[in-house]
C-alpha cells in the first residue's frame, strides 16, 4: 500500500472511531459531523435521504430507546475506489445500555460505508446495513 493510500486508511478509521464516540456519547450532531450533507444511510425498512435527516433520527434514538448505547463494530475490509472514494465493510450491532458483548439472540448487521474525499478531508457519503443471516 502506497504512503498516501495508508494515510488515506487511517483517516477513514479516524472518522469511523469519531462516529463510534460520538454514538457512545448520544451526541447527534458528532455523529453526523464527518457525513457529506447530501449523505444517505439506508436501513431495514427507513431511507434517510440527508445529513439533516440521519441527525434529528439519531437524535431521537439517542433520546429514546438507543439512550446509553453503544455500537460494537469490526472492519472486514476496505477498498479504494479511484482516488477520492472508498468502500468499508464492516460488521456491526447495537450494545444497550449496561451491555458488554451482543447477546446471542440479537443479531448483527453487516454494513457498507462510502466515503467520498472532499477538499482533501474524508467524510461519510453513504451507509446501508443489513442483517447478518444465522447459519
Amino acid at each position: 500500500m502506497s504512503h498516501s493510500r495508508a494515510q488515506d486508511e487511517a483517516a477513514i478509521q479516524a472518522v469511523l472511531v469519531d462516529s463510534y464516540k460520538a454514538w457512545e456519547a448520544g451526541d447527534a450532531d458528532g455523529m453526523v459531523a464527518d457525513y457529506t450533507e447530501d449523505a444517505t444511510a439506508i436501513m431495514t425498512g427507513s431511507l434517510r435521504d440527508s445529513r439533516d435527516v440521519i441527525r434529528q433520527s439519531m437524535a431521537l434514538g439517542f433520546e429514546g430507546p438507543l439512550k446509553g448505547s453503544s455500537t460494537y463494530n469490526k472492519q472486514l475490509g476496505i477498498r479504494f475506489v479511484g482516488r477520492d472514494a472508498a468502500i468499508v465493510i464492516s460488521e456491526s450491532a447495537i450494545l444497550f445500555a449496561g451491555e458488554t458483548e451482543v447477546p446471542d439472540d440479537r443479531r448483527k448487521v453487516n454494513a457498507t460505508w462510502v466515503f467520498e474525499k472532499r477538499d482533501g478531508r474524508w467524510l461519510i457519503a453513504a451507509y446501508h446495513n443489513s442483517p447478518v443471516l444465522a447459519p
